[in-house]
């Protein structure tokens, strides 16, 4: 299979030289991007299939048709002793970045310590991941399969639990030797073990990697006896997580990861493809999130993410425009701050006064200002080495007429030590002051 890399909203040419793609391979992996759930009405907002070039937009991860596979790489810029002198190592330290990302957004304890270095560089993002996995249900199922007790029924010689006395004189009524019995017993055809031997088939089937392929095809070995269940027809919501099989929820979690929303196999005709993407506008903002919850979780603050709820407008009673802030700070019962994400680089304010910040981000930062009478609205993006100044606060201002803060921030991903710290740093000082 031939692999591509590309990064978010970069171009590959077409052609058949360095740094190019043949034309039909493009089309064949273009066509996989048009069934995901990011392509939107256009069905180009995975790829857009140019005249001379396809261009990345503002979706990660990896596309695969036969015979090629496009991997793109969000763009993050790293300390010069991470970026490495070849795009190989610099794209390896960006996958460390991103699935360091998904780890703290999907609250997975992630121990990459058995990813090598050369893993890092040779390999893509969905091959590293699925590594991942088949090491985490190794030593899972090394400690034992999850079971419980379900209920079952069956027909016995002799009374095992309770006797189900209409089949009994319906079933049975000629033949008095048989009992129609109702009984629980241990299992492990479980809806959790069900769910990842549909995760083990399919990725099986996604990677490319020979050696990855035969670890998978052991483990679903393992789960032999084990009932196939197609994923759309796996039961998500009746897994039971309690004591006994708690170390099993970053399995089910990557699982959801692989088989739910972000995942899919398309079939077109003679050929298929598969692709693993995310969208990195929501990666962001639950990356920070629940840093920003880490980080603050000792002062007595209260973060809310994708909460809020109130209406911009009221119909007699009816509220019209509801509102869906990425992160709310409370201080004492009261709105200290409002924090909205945005995957997308600003320019600095030497450049442009208004940073590139598009005026409907504006309106709705004033809106989310008036609505819940927050002191304090920011914006903050992803920090990149075009700006002046360093992470943090790139811009303040103060709505016309009123003394409401609103701001732009920056914070650098690229940067991974501290960052629940350094992003309690654009919060705390100011919102212990307030409340």
């Amino acid at each position: 299979m031939t692999q591509f890399h590309l990064r978010e909203w970069d171009r590959l040419p077409f052609g058949s030289g360095p740094g190019q793609i043949p034309e039909p391979l493009a089309e064949r992996l273009v066509t996989v991007a048009k069934a995901s759930p990011f392509a939107g009405s256009g069905e180009g907002g995975v790829l857009e299939h140019l005249r001379h070039h396809i261009r990345a937009r503002g979706v990660v991860g990896v596309i695969a048709a036969p015979g090629v596979s496009l991997e793109i790489l969000p763009k993050i810029d790293l300390p010069p002793g991470e970026a490495g002198e070849t795009r190989e190592t610099g794209d390896a330290a960006v996958r460390r970045r991103l699935i360091h990302m998904l780890a703290v957004a999907l609250d997975l304890r992630l121990d990459l310590g058995a990813v090598t270095g050369l893993s890092w560089q040779k390999e893509t993002l969905l091959d590293i991941l699925i590594r991942i996995f088949a090491d985490k249900l190794t030593e899972a199922l090394r400690r034992g399969m999850p079971r419980r007790y379900t209920g079952l029924e069956d027909d016995l010689p002799a009374l095992r639990g309770r006797l189900d006395v209409t089949r009994q004189f319906t079933a049975h009524a000629v033949n008095p030797a048989r009992l129609a019995c109702r009984f629980d017993a241990l299992s492990e055809d479980i809806v959790l073990n069900r769910i990842l031997k549909a995760t083990v088939t399919h990725l099986a089937r996604m990677t490319g990697s020979g050696a990855l392929r035969g670890r998978l095809r052991e483990l679903a070995f393992v789960y032999a006896d084990i009932a196939d269940v197609a994923p759309a027809a796996l039961e998500w919501d009746k897994v039971v997580l309690d004591r006994t099989n708690r170390a099993w929820a970053e399995l089910l979690a990557m699982a959801r990861l692989f088989l739910q929303n972000r995942y899919q196999t398309t079939s077109l005709g003679r050929a298929e493809g598969t692709a693993l993407l995310f969208e990195m506008d929501a990666l962001f903002e639950d990356y920070i999130g629940r840093l920003i919850r880490r980080g603050v979780q000792s002062s007595g603050l209260k973060v809310t993410l994708q909460g809020g709820g109130l209406y911009c407008l009221d119909d007699a009673g009816r509220g019209l425009f509801r509102t869906k802030p990425d992160i709310l700070i409370r201080s004492s019962g009261q709105v200290v701050q409002v924090i909205d994400t945005k995957w997308k680089r600003i320019s600095a304010r030497i450049e442009d006064a208004k940073q590139g910040v598009s005026q409907a981000d504006v309106y709705q930062m004033m809106a989310y200002a008036q609505l819940y009478r927050a002191p304090r609205v920011t914006l903050l993006y992803p920090h990149h080495q075009g700006l002046a100044t360093p992470e943090g606060v790139q811009a303040r201002f103060t709505i016309s007429g009123r003394p409401t803060v609103v701001e732009t921030a920056s914070i650098d991903v690229g940067q991974g030590a501290g960052m629940a710290a350094r992003l309690a740093a654009l919060v705390l000082p100011e919102a212990v002051l307030q409340g």
